[in-house]
């Protein structure tokens, strides 16, 4: 074996290993962008690593050896040459296999995000041919002359090294003088990279698979037409990902589309901010969505997907809110706020929104602080007043918005543990460019801690329809005594609550009349939770009464499933202990089972029972069918 072949070898492999991440970034620049970031990142490793040359074998009988042009002037020389001319062979073909090695199962890589420029340097890369990336690179990342770059883009195979260096040149003074510190950032380093992973029900079903396709290729089955198919496939979900980072495509909705709509719903939320066309803001806030820093707050809603996104969103808002820049995007299921604090490391808040009308969607929590918050309001709401839900007879007090919709402070409830004197909500009335006269009644919302506030109503759940608003006297002398319930329903996804008294019972023994206040919270995830309350006579305006059962998962006191039943255990001022209970309208009769034994035949019982002892009742529909008590 020829020793100074060994020796080039053993020297290119020194500066593989000196030099890895710096071959590894000039190689990834010079690969096609449409082969996707994840392709990219494992096809310029695997480049690199194949450019370690072979050692050759001594001609037999002393023969010559083979001639050969001038050699590199260094092993990194050599293993450079080597890597760029593996990586301009893509061109053209990105849908080519990838490297035996390196492999990586089960995961997504993709560079840090970068900003507004990097986004922007990226995109006119990918607009021209790999060799005019490839003399850039030599530029920029080598540090190399133009003579010394076209000496080796000719080795390299490139086709015209003069024409590329041309087009360098006016894409260079196109992007400005910083190209040199942009290439360097973290955008175009494939060697810093953040993982996700990829589907995992696709994955299982892929391993599932596995058996199947082996059986074809052991009988000789011709598939390999199969996997450029495969590749393209994965290069379009690729640009599609990068499509939705580039804040050119935000979706932005007409000023006044909102008014002659028949969607009323964020889809309709025209962009409103100062900063809405600044992109290097906008930029800023997809990469961390799309990549969110290590040290990024992120909060959810319950079973929300933080997954970055898949198409551009519609941007809602950009602005400075208390000296925090904000921006809000809706990608049709989610709202996603993006806060930036100056000098503080950006959070992110995701809350599901799929399905939502027009009074969920009225407004989003767009700013909260120590003991207030702000909405930004849909422009469809042309008043909002606030008021103390514990104080029913309290009159509204009026509140400021500004032009672009975002409205002064607003007190928020006080804290889990610090009592319930004072429960702040937001009433709101919709524009008659949308409703009609007369029938635009303000209904009410309230924050929980979530981005989108929980839509309050009251009354029974109509068949195939909603609960009528909260805001006439009954519903807020019902919400009174409910107030300090919600809450228990803070950061739960929470997407409407409805108040309803569903029974009025005479109590034994001249004891008053008593009522049955079914409680119903329904999730933006679908499954809704029900509280059952029993409030005795002569009961504080707000006084919640004692909680007579709950049941979550449930239909009952909703639209599907509008009948209910109670019960309780209540002690009159002889001091005996009776079993109470009653139904909803549609109720007909009760049957009390168990430790008691009763029945009536209309829709309230009453029967003497001790404290302790377990009952069972059910309620008879006139329907025919039946409904059970939930237990506390």
């Amino acid at each position: 074996m020829d020793e100074r072949t060994r020796a080039d070898v053993e020297r290119a492999e020194a500066a593989i290993v000196e030099h890895y991440p710096r071959l590894v970034r000039l190689t990834y620049l010079v690969l096609p962008p449409s082969m996707g970031r994840h392709r990219r990142i494992l096809t310029a490793h695997g480049l690199v690593q194949r450019a370690l040359p072979r050692t050759r074998l001594r001609r037999p009988d002393g023969g010559l050896p083979a001639q050969r042009g001038p050699a590199p002037e260094s092993g990194y020389d050599l293993v450079r040459q080597r890597a760029l001319r593996l990586a301009l062979a893509y061109e053209g073909q990105p849908g080519r296999g990838l490297p035996a090695l390196p492999l990586v199962w089960g995961l997504r890589l993709f560079p840090r995000a970068g900003g507004a420029d990097e986004l922007a340097l990226d995109q006119a890369l990918s607009a021209v041919p790999a060799a005019v990336r490839a003399a850039l690179g030599l530029w920029h990342l080598e540090g190399l002359d133009e003579d010394a770059a076209r000496a080796v883009l000719a080795r390299a195979g490139a086709g015209d090294p003069d024409a590329a260096q041309r087009a360098a040149a006016q894409l260079d003074r196109e992007t400005g003088a910083g190209a040199a510190a942009l290439l360097s950032s973290g955008e175009f380093d494939p060697c810093m990279v953040q993982t996700r992973p990829t589907d995992l029900l696709r994955r299982r079903q892929r391993v599932r698979a596995v058996a199947a396709v082996a059986a074809v290729l052991a009988i000789g089955a011709v598939v390999a037409g199969a996997w450029p198919g495969t590749a393209d496939r994965a290069g379009r979900a690729e640009t599609a990902a990068r499509q939705a980072l580039d804040p050119g495509r935000l979706l932005r909705t007409p000023n006044e589309q909102w008014a002659d709509t028949s969607r009323a719903d964020f889809t309709a939320w025209p962009v409103r901010g100062r900063q809405a066309g600044d992109r290097k803001l906008l930029a800023r806030a997809l990469r961390v969505w799309a990549a969110p820093p290590p040290d990024a707050r992120i909060t959810a809603a319950a079973d929300t997907s933080t997954r970055p996104p898949d198409h551009p969103p519609q941007l809602l808002y950009a602005g400075l809110i208390d000296n925090v820049m904000v921006v809000v995007l809706h990608d049709g299921e989610r709202l996603v706020r993006y806060a930036e604090p100056e000098d503080a490391t950006p959070t992110l808040h995701f809350a599901r929104v799929d399905g939502a009308d027009l009074t969920t969607a009225a407004a989003l929590v767009i700013g909260r602080g120590n003991g207030w918050m702000r909405y930004l309001l849909a422009p469809w709401i042309s008043e909002i007043t606030t008021r103390d839900l514990p104080a029913p007879a309290a009159p509204p007090h009026g509140l400021h918005v500004a032009p672009d919709g975002v409205t002064d402070r607003i007190p928020i409830p006080p804290p889990a543990g610090a009592g319930c004197g004072r429960w702040p909500v937001a009433q709101l009335r919709p524009s008659t460019r949308i409703v009609a006269p007369g029938r635009n009644a303000p209904f009410l919302v309230a924050d929980l801690d979530d981005l989108v506030p929980v839509a309050l109503t009251s009354g029974p759940p109509p068949s195939g329809g909603t609960p009528g608003e909260a805001t006439g006297a009954p519903a807020l002398r019902s919400w009174a005594r409910t107030a300090c319930s919600l809450g228990a329903l803070r950061g739960a996804g929470v997407r409407s609550v409805n108040t309803w008294e569903f029974a009025q019972q005479r109590l034994p023994e001249d004891g008053g009349s008593a009522t049955w206040v079914c409680t119903r919270a329904d999730t933006w995830r679908g499954p809704g939770s029900v509280t059952l309350r029993f409030v005795p006579p002569a009961a504080r305006p707000a006084d919640p009464g004692r909680i007579a059962g709950r049941a979550v998962n449930t239909a009952a006191c909703g639209r599907f499933g509008p009948d209910v039943v109670g019960d309780i255990h209540w002690q009159a001022k002889s001091g005996r202990w009776y079993l109470l209970a009653a139904g909803s309208q549609e109720v007909g009769g009760l049957d009390a089972t168990g430790g008691v034994r009763a029945t009536a035949k209309e829709g309230t019982l009453a029967a003497p029972a001790g404290p302790d002892t377990p009952a069972e009742v059910v309620g008879r529909l006139r329907s025919g069918g039946s409904v059970r008590a939930p237990h506390p």
